[in-house]
């Protein structure tokens, strides 16, 4: 049977991050019911990243859902299709704003990196949900919540290992002309908003080190053992 929604859509609802847009968009375009693996595929995302993001915009009332019909054997697929709410809720486009907070915060201290540090960090804070209590979040756990926090954010990141160095690996930062503008503030800001959230899951790594646009759509971003954690 269809599930409906019963209330009215989140007024927030047109302020989709980058990687939920772009479910939202494939569901528009398509103009059909989807499953999740078939959305996954066609964005290259990991289905569970993708059904976390469909029964979001499902709660949000931007999309419908329902139970495949078949004869066959077994769970049957959950469907899902974009509805009229949604066709006011795609992407917006904050370039403009950015800028004028980028360049206002570089041109009204002496220190903007420092200034877009703590700013960032105060936010990695707010999207840290802490560690899980009497249970300290090991290295791994902690690399995967990053790269989890950064995907929804829309770098479509990848951690890797070098030797003993971990790396994650920013590719196509969401905020990349603004960022080649004013790489002081910007860049800075993902510096402590990754960290901020390291710290708030008091965990053993920071970053200790951003090199921005190593290549024209990649950001690495090196990671070790904090001094916190030591």
């Amino acid at each position: 049977m269809k599930r409906q929604q019963l209330t009215e859509p989140d007024p927030a609802s047109g302020m989709l991050g980058e990687s939920r847009s772009r479910v939202l968009e494939v569901l528009q375009d398509t103009g059909a019911q989807l499953g999740v693996n078939d959305v996954a595929a066609r964005l290259s995302l990991h289905p569970n990243t993708v059904r976390f993001h469909l029964e979001a915009l499902v709660t949000s009332g931007l999309v419908d859902s329902e139970a495949e019909e078949r004869d066959l054997p077994g769970r049957p697929r959950t469907l899902y299709s974009a509805n009229a709410n949604s066709a006011s809720a795609g992407r917006r486009s904050y370039r403009l704003l950015a800028e004028i907070l980028a360049s206002s915060m570089a041109a009204q201290t002496s220190h903007p990196r420092e200034v877009a540090i703590n700013a960032g960090q105060e936010w990695g804070r707010y999207l840290g949900e802490g560690p899980t209590p009497f249970k300290r979040v090991d290295a791994d756990e902690a690399t995967r919540r990053l790269v989890s926090a950064m995907e929804d954010i829309g770098f479509a990141p990848g951690a890797v290992t070098k030797g003993r160095r971990r790396q994650v690996l920013l590719n196509s930062c969401p905020f990349r002309e603004v960022a080649q503008e004013h790489p002081e503030v910007v860049c800075s800001i993902h510096l402590g908003l990754m960290n901020g959230l390291l710290a708030e899951l008091d965990a053993p790594l920071e970053v200790d080190r951003l090199d921005s646009f190593v290549e024209p759509s990649l950001c690495v971003a090196s990671l070790s053992r904090s001094t916190a954690g030591a």
